[in-house]
Formats: structure tokens, sequence, C-alpha cells
């Protein structure tokens, strides 16, 4: 009674809250801008309904109309016309673009884990935009003579990005594959060569220059996925990997792309230019913060009742199934789900330390330093709250477990994860009086999975919402399917990524800013 009672009261403040904040000066400058927006969005609607009933109007005209021509002359063709069917009739037709975003990657030979990270890390918009932005062309030349001592052109040596690309047209009927070979990576993107509909490009083996090539092949990997022009990529530079684990290649790849970045920056400042050393610097801080939070560790002595709290940096949070999701009966995994939030409140409970192991400062404020006395150990409870919310948060549900000495098995229980994730209850009360409400919201941006029984074996999908067609995407390799939230929501989930929603509008806004301006 007194729970229900309290969250009562706590929801109609904020309701009060959120009244006097819209009378505030900063309230109605939020609301006149909103009122803007949707005054504009209402503008733009009727100017679309506006053009598309011209549209109408115009082919019921033409319909309406009489021949021009009699019967005799239609079946005749001027020298251009014929030209012009002849083309059309040609097997070689322009392929049609995809959605952006909607490409598949090929595996390579147990690179599941790889294409869906991959996959994962281009659909996040933040971390994409930035990679996109990036322009190494001229830094990898630069780097590139000064790492040899010697002065090269750039048409004796081209650079990464200019390297030659193989498309495989492959053929319908299956009478074969003809490759042809483009030397400019412009042309490839641009969709000017293709000339089958099925169209898979095909990325170098070895780049030209070893310095930063991480970030180039997440650059070019981007780029050609959301050019909306190619159904399917192979990378050959990824080719050799063995069977490894999603969350541990996500770690890995983010701390070599940090690495690089880092190391561009610092090796050769003078040959790079500023402008290119700043954005540099921007996409480091991008890929440093994007998953960077902060979390409070807080250490309670049982006998003085004294706090001690240390910041602790995190940018995923491993959580553990409970207790009774550890048997081995798989009829109970099946018949009882778990909750994702349930995993939540377990990893920041209060757990107590195990006997009298803790060095309290306040109990050994009258013991001098450098005192002969023993030093006071007491009981203790430790409890870790976020204090910091990252931009994205990734949630790693810790399904494999050490069973024996080299094995490790798989905890098979589904976890049910809703769209919308409210950090709030899980954030420490420093947070709670500093942030907005908007900010504890998270909307769920994908979801990877494992399917099979084994750590070492298996295979790994994932689902990825594109955000410029406004759906959810199963990525499976090469095969790319459309999908439901419901039949997302059904996924056995091994790594969850939610993006905070107020993060998520400020970007979207700023890219329908970006485009607007570019019309103009």
């Amino acid at each position: 009674m007194f729970t229900a009672l309290w969250h009562r009261r706590r929801a109609f403040m904020g309701k009060v809250f959120r009244s006097w904040f819209q009378l505030t000066p900063s309230g109605k400058k939020i609301l006149e801008e909103e009122k803007r927006w949707e005054e504009e969005e209402e503008r733009r609607d009727k100017a679309r309904k506006r053009r598309q009933e011209r549209k109408r109007q115009l082919k019921e005209e033409m319909e309406k109309m009489p021949p021009r021509k009699s019967s005799q002359l239609k079946e005749t063709y001027t020298s251009d016309e014929v030209r012009l069917k002849k083309i059309s009739d040609s097997p070689i037709k322009r392929r049609p673009t995809v959605t952006p975003g909607v490409t598949g990657l090929r595996n390579l030979g147990n690179t599941c884990y790889m294409n869906s990270i991959l996959q994962v890390l281009s659909h996040l918009l933040i971390f994409r935009e930035c990679f996109l932005k990036l322009d190494l062309n001229q830094t990898q030349e630069l780097l590139a003579t000064a790492a040899s001592g010697k002065t090269r052109s750039s048409s004796k040596h081209p650079s990464v990005t200019a390297s030659t690309l193989q498309v495989s047209e492959n053929q319908e009927k299956g009478k074969g594959s003809s490759s042809v070979r483009r030397s400019s990576l412009s042309s490839g993107l641009s969709g000017g060569a293709s000339k089958s509909r099925n169209m898979e490009l095909i990325q170098p083996r070895e780049p030209s220059s070893k310095h930063i090539s991480l970030c180039h092949e997440l650059h070019t990997l981007f780029q050609v996925m959301w050019s909306g022009k190619w159904a399917l990529v192979l990378i050959p530079a990824f080719r050799g990997y063995a069977q490894q684990d999603a969350q541990e290649f996500l770690c890995e790849l983010l701390d070599k792309v940090q690495q690089e970045l880092e190391t561009t920056g610092t090796r050769y400042p003078a040959l790079i230019p500023a402008s290119q050393r700043k954005l540099i610097k921007q996409v480091l801080n991008v890929v440093n913060n994007i998953f960077h939070g902060q979390l409070l560790s807080q250490v309670t002595c049982l006998a003085c009742d004294n706090k001690s709290n240390t910041i602790e940096p995190f940018w995923d949070l491993s959580l553990e199934f409970p207790e009774r999701y550890h048997c081995n009966g798989k009829e109970m995994a099946s018949q009882y789900p778990c909750l994702l939030t349930e995993m939540l409140a377990k990893f920041t409970e209060t757990e107590a330390l195990e006997g009298k192991i803790y060095a309290c400062d306040q109990c050994n404020t009258k013991r001098r330093k450098f005192s002969s006395k023993p030093v006071i150990l007491t009981e203790a409870q430790k409890q870790l709250m976020v204090c910091r919310l990252p931009q994205v948060l990734r949630l790693h549900l810790k399904r494999f477990r050490w069973s024996g000495r080299n094995h490790r098995e798989k905890i098979g229980v589904h976890v049910n994860f809703d769209q919308m994730l409210n950090m709030e209850p899980y954030c420490c009360r420093e947070s709670l009086k500093t942030l907005l409400p908007d900010c504890f919201i998270y909307d769920l941006s994908a979801v990877v999975m494992h399917h099979g029984k084994g750590f070492g074996s298996g295979h790994y999908t994932a689902y990825c919402y594109n955000s410029e067609g406004g759906f959810w995407v199963h990525c499976n390799d090469s095969k790319l399917n459309m999908c439901t939230m419901e039949e997302v929501c059904k996924a056995q989930a091994y790594i969850l990524f939610y993006s905070q929603r107020l993060t998520q509008n400020i970007n979207i806004h700023l890219q329908r800013m970006f485009y607007m301006s570019n019309r103009n």
C-alpha cells in the first residue's frame, strides 16, 4: 500500500513539474520550437499532397486525350526509337536501387559473428555517420609516404580508397559469372557500371597501406552498404578468421579502431592537414563516448554505516541470469522465461561481502598510519549503480557458463525484453536529480542472437532497425528479410543495443537540417 501511494505521489509530482516547466521561459521556447517544427511538417505534407493531386490530374488528362497517330503509324519507329527499344529489350539493364542499409555480407567461413556485429554498427546512426564523414584518402597517402621515406606520386601508388574493386555479376540462370574491374571507388558506388540485377561488390584483399586500415575498411563498407546500390558485399580482407564470440569480437574491434585513430593523430601530426586532424579527433571522440558510461561502486560498512564511493567506467553491462536458471533442467528453461528488468535489478542489487574483509576508513581514523596495531576489518556490503548513461547502451546477456574444467554450456532460457527501456530504477540518486526524465528512456536498435548450444560453435544473426526505411531487418549473412517487432521480441537475445531517445532525436533533427540545407 505504501509503495503504491509513493508511486502515485511521484507520478503526480512529475505532472506538476512538467506543467511548471512549460510555464518557464525554457519550456515555452521548447514548445514554440516543437510547434514551429509541426507547422513545417504540415506545410510539407500539404505541398506533397498538392503535387500528387497535380500528377493525378495530368495523368487523367493524358488518358482522355485521343491518340495523335493512326493505327498504321503506331508500329513504325524512328531510328532513335528503334535504338531505345533495343536498349530496353537488352538483358543488360540498370540495376534498381535498394533501400540504404539493406545490404548483405557474404559469409567467408565462420564469419557470421563478424557480419552480425558489422551490421549492427552500420545501423547505429551515430557510429555510422562519423565514419562516413571520415575521408582517409589524403591521410593514407601522406602516412604511406612518411613510412617509406620516399616521394611517391598518387598515380603510381594509389590510395586504399582508389584501389581496384572487383564486381561479380551473378547470372540469374546460373550460366556462370563474369567479373568487371573498376579503378575507383566512386565509379563502383555510383552504380553506373551495374549491368545485372544481382550485384556483388568485392573489396580488395589487402589495402595498399597498412595505416588505419581497419578505419578505412569501416568507412568503405558503410559507404557501400548505405549507398542503396548494392545488395551484397564480400570483404576478402576479413577472410581467414576462426569462429569467435560476437561479444569478444565487438570489444576487440572497438579497441583496435580506437588505437588506430589515436596513432594516426600522434605519429605524424605535421603531415596531416589541420582539418583532417580535427575530423579524426571528432571520430575518436564519438568512438570513445558512444558506448561509454560510468558506474558508481558503493561499499557500505555495516559497523559504522559509512559509505565509500568509487566511479568506474563501463562500455557494456554484462548481466547474469538469476540462480534458478543455472540448473541443467531443460523443461524449466523453456517454461519460465526471464525478464530483462530482472537481470538489471540483479546487476544493481546490494551484495554482502563474505566475512570481515573490509578496511573501513571511518573505523580506522583513530588508528595512526604507522601504528603497530592491526587494521580493523569489518563486514560490508557492495552495490553497483549507473551514474552516467551512454548514448548507446550495450547489454551482454551472459548465456555461457562454465560446467566442468574446459567446457562452457549455454543457458537457453528466453529473455523477455521490450522495445522501450527505462533505466531510471537502476541509476544512483545523483543522476536522478541532475538528468531530465527523457534521458532515462532508451529505444531498441539492434539484437544479436546466437543459434546453437556450444560456445565455440553455432551461428550468429542480428535484428537491426533501419531508420531510413522505418522497419526491422533480420540480417543472416547474405540473406536480409524484413520482420516485425513481434518477431524481434521472440528472439533468443545475446547482445541488446538500446539507443538513448533524447540523443537519437537530436541526431535525427540535425540530419534533417543537414539534408534541408543541402537541398537549398
